[in-house]
């Protein structure tokens, strides 16, 4: 897996299903957070290649396409901040939410 063929909104899409499955559930609100920042058609699409994947795929997926996208610390802090928002969108922000959004952190640090 050198390469991975997503626009930004697809890679946007990945990341925060990846997120918002940290406590192992989608609430409506999530599901509704993610599909208001890229089309049903690419929520759709991208749930579906999620649901595929396991940890380390998704990881590696988007390690791959953050660097393909030339993401920077601007794009970085933007993605954070839509993180944050969607862990708080369903009213409980718990231990495996606040786990995951340190992992995500310190993950994206290093592309």
């Amino acid at each position: 897996m050198n390469t991975i063929d997503w626009t930004k909104d697809e890679l946007v899409a990945y990341i925060l299903l990846f997120a918002a499955n940290a406590d192992f559930k989608e609430s409506v609100e999530e599901r509704d957070l993610i599909i208001s920042k890229v089309d049903l058609k690419t929520f759709q699409e991208i749930h579906d290649e999620f649901k595929r994947d396991n940890d380390y795929q998704g990881l590696k997926k988007i390690t791959i396409s953050l660097e393909q996208h030339n993401y920077d610390k601007d794009d970085i802090d933007l993605l954070m901040e839509d993180i944050k928002t969607l862990f708080f969108v369903d009213g409980d922000f718990d231990i495996t939410e606040q786990n995951m959004l340190k992992s995500l952190s310190r993950l994206f640090k290093t592309v």
